[in-house]
């Protein structure tokens, strides 16, 4: 273990003011809870009280990760065991996360982007829609904007995206919308910006091998994982001439989750909302905090820019904050970072102690 590190537990302690009681509870589906993003959010209901399954096919994700909650190893493809899951629980909602992420990759391989991103949520959102499902809330993205003109991005802005990663999501979005549409089900659509951080008291976070996230890849960089790490892009028309972007930590994202739960629950009709902080910091500016958090003045070279990278993308939260009381906790980069620091160091440790219980291998 690297000094000064505390090996953290994997056992959740439930603790906050439970948003149902026992007696009134109905079980939560979330599907990709194995995941960065979805096992902070079954941790979030679970200590809230809710009753969890989580749906995943661990490609990504993690068995270790989704704590108490049930687990239930599958894959949205397969129609007829999600049918089945649905018959076996009376599912009161649906957060639905199970996705292909990487913009590079569906340029790539747009097949697969559309197989698992468009065309396994319309098995999952027909099903939820059949079996009287009340509330469904979809992860969405902001790449479904594209490259607006406009730095400071509402939801009000068409979707425009220019990758089929963007495009599987604007496509998934146009279906729930559709398929909610012909029953009562209410949804919400949550556009993610720029997911960094980690549970802060480093029991889960980020995992996912190969990965391109720019705080990850800093953080790896500065454990030795990588040689050096680049910016792409040092001519853009900003202070320091790198790409400005709005990191949200993933606790708050978390939250936006339960908040939503709560909206919907309320008798609110469905929404679409940005998930942001409403105010970006440049790559040089993330590079040079976690070179400060972690002591390490790690290799850092400049290449050119990729392509469709605009310039800044900063979210417009002013909806979800209004709409949902959401309140951000942990509106700080060094905070983030220092979350996901921390959490990177216990991730070497397990790799390096090779704890059986903190399996790290994909599933394919």
């Amino acid at each position: 273990m690297p000094p000064g590190m505390q090996a953290a537990s994997l056992n959740f302690i439930t603790n906050g003011s439970p948003m149902v009681s026992s007696g009134q509870r109905r079980k939560i589906l979330v599907t990709g809870g194995a995941g960065y993003i979805g096992s902070h959010v079954v941790k979030a209901l679970i200590e809230q009280g809710e009753d969890v399954v989580v749906f995943d096919n661990l490609s990504t994700g993690f068995a270790w990760s989704v704590a108490d909650a049930e687990l239930v190893v599958g894959d949205l493809a397969d129609r007829g065991a999600l049918n089945d899951l649905f018959g076996r629980h009376q599912f009161e909602a649906v957060l639905h996360f199970a996705a292909n992420i990487w913009v590079g990759e569906s340029v790539r391989k747009p097949a697969k982007y559309y197989r698992n991103n468009v065309a396994n949520a319309l098995n999952l959102f027909e099903l939820a829609s059949d079996h009287d499902v009340a509330h469904l809330i979809f992860s969405s993205t902001a790449a479904v904007y594209g490259q607006p003109d406009v730095s400071l991005l509402n939801e009000t802005l068409p979707s425009a995206p220019i990758n089929p990663y963007g495009a599987s999501k604007t496509m998934a979005e146009r279906l729930l919308t559709d398929i909610a549409a012909t029953s009562s089900m209410t949804f919400a659509i949550l556009r993610y910006f720029n997911v960094a951080g980690a549970d802060p008291e480093s029991r889960i976070g980020e995992a996912t091998p190969f990965n391109n996230h720019l705080v990850k890849i800093a953080l790896e960089t500065a454990l030795g994982l990588r040689e050096s790490m680049a910016i792409n892009g040092t001519d853009y028309p900003t202070e320091d001439g790198t790409c400005i972007r709005d990191y949200i930590h993933v606790e708050d994202l978390a939250a936006a989750h339960v908040a939503a739960l709560q909206h919907l629950r309320q008798g609110h009709p469905s929404t679409v909302c940005n998930c942001g902080y409403g105010h970006g910091h440049s790559v040089r500016e993330v590079i040079d905090v976690a070179k400060e958090i972690t002591g390490v003045d790690f290799e850092v070279r400049e290449g050119p820019r990729r392509p469709g990278d605009p310039a800044e993308l900063v979210a417009d939260n002013t909806k979800i904050r209004s709409l949902f009381s959401w309140q951000p906790r942990y509106d700080d980069l060094r905070m983030i970072v220092d979350t996901a620091w921390r959490w990177e160091r216990v991730l070497f440790d397990r790799r390096t102690s090779r704890d059986d219980a903190f399996d790290l291998r994909q599933s394919a």
